[in-house]
């Protein structure tokens, strides 16, 4: 269980080649040793990862997991859960892609929508009936603040995060009485693998800043939380623009 200055003994990585929940791990394990599960395809990737964690005293597994197969989900949890309960879970993975492509490509578009809301949904609902059997335990929800008010820009991924955003703030009021917390953290663009090629944007944070307001959000008992903070005032104001200014804004 998660102890007393909120520090977990096991954690699951459902996307455990990210920049981000490799982070959040890294953070925890500053405090004390974990047993870890990286959720995700066999990948040279996935094998760094598990070094990387190992190196820094981490007892790793792994667990095969494929985000667009669905119907493999329920074991891939399964095998997860096998060696004992899961104190923490990070949702992790999604895709950004090009913006104008996800929009006028039917596979595109609905690749986008099955990684980042289908495959949320899936497992957020599997975790779910494990983590209520166990009675304890915390999931971090990685979205953005694309989802809060959706930008012709980035659409298709602003919609799919929006989506995001709406079952796990569910799911966290429908395990509160089950002793679960689900923490939803919206950071801006993140400094990682998944933004390379893309230009420097305002208020940009590294991963291991998102880690670090994701960790303290968790211990704080918080369920949502902006990264960086000074996001939530931005986005306050932006929900309100009318329509006709908002699709003016350079943004």
């Amino acid at each position: 269980m998660i102890d007393a200055v909120g520090n977990p003994k096991s954690l699951l990585l459902l996307g455990g080649t990210s920049d981000i929940a490799l982070a959040i791990a890294e953070k925890y394990l500053a405090q004390r040793p974990l047993r870890i599960v990286l959720a995700a395809r066999p990948s040279d990737r996935l094998d760094a990862a598990v070094r990387r964690l190992r190196g820094k005293g981490a007892d790793v597994s792994t667990v095969d997991f494929d985000a667009t197969e669905t119907a493999a989900h329920p074991a891939a949890v399964e095998k997860a859960f096998s060696e004992g309960d899961i104190d923490l879970t990070v949702v992790a993975f999604g895709l950004l892609g090009d913006p104008e492509q996800a929009w006028q490509d039917h596979e595109t578009a609905v690749r986008l929508a099955t990684v980042n809301y289908t495959a949320a949904v899936s497992v957020g609902v599997v975790l779910a009936d494990k983590l209520k059997a166990q009675g304890h335990g915390a999931v971090i929800a990685l979205s953005s603040v694309a989802g809060e008010r959706v930008r012709r820009s980035n659409f298709m991924y602003g919609s799919t995060k929006a989506g995001f955003d709406g079952f796990f703030l569910g799911l966290g009021e429908a395990l509160r009485p089950h002793g679960v917390q689900v923490t939803v953290v919206r950071p801006g663009q993140v400094r990682s693998k998944m933004t390379e090629g893309l230009g420097k944007a305002p208020l940009e944070q590294t991963p291991e800043q998102v880690a670090e307001t994701a960790v303290n959000a968790v211990r704080d008992g918080k369920e949502l939380v902006w990264a960086p903070s000074t996001f939530r005032y931005v986005m306050s104001v932006l929900r309100h623009v009318p329509r006709p200014i908002f699709r003016k804004l350079p943004i």
